[in-house]
């Protein structure tokens, strides 16, 4: 993809999600409602996303951790 045609790409994306979304027939204070409304829940799902992946990626590496076996906390024991 050009450089120069990447402007008119994203126009054209833009207009693509107006024709299916009808917004392009709303007044200019609807429009502002709807996409607030839009990107709030986009941010809110990106914010979840981000915080599951984390949560989920934390416990499959401590699940992962003890099947393999932690030497300190097995040497622990027979230190004491």
């Amino acid at each position: 993809m050009d450089v120069k045609n990447t402007p008119r790409y994203l126009y054209w994306l833009f207009c693509q999600f107006e024709l299916i979304t009808c917004s392009y027939l709303m007044e200019p204070w609807e429009k502002v409602l709807f996409y607030s409304f839009n990107l709030a829940m986009l941010g809110l799902l990106l914010y979840t996303t981000y915080v599951c992946v984390a949560f989920q990626a934390s416990s499959a590496f401590q699940l992962l951790c003890s099947f393999l076996g932690n030497p300190r906390e097995d040497a622990l024991p027979v230190l004491k």
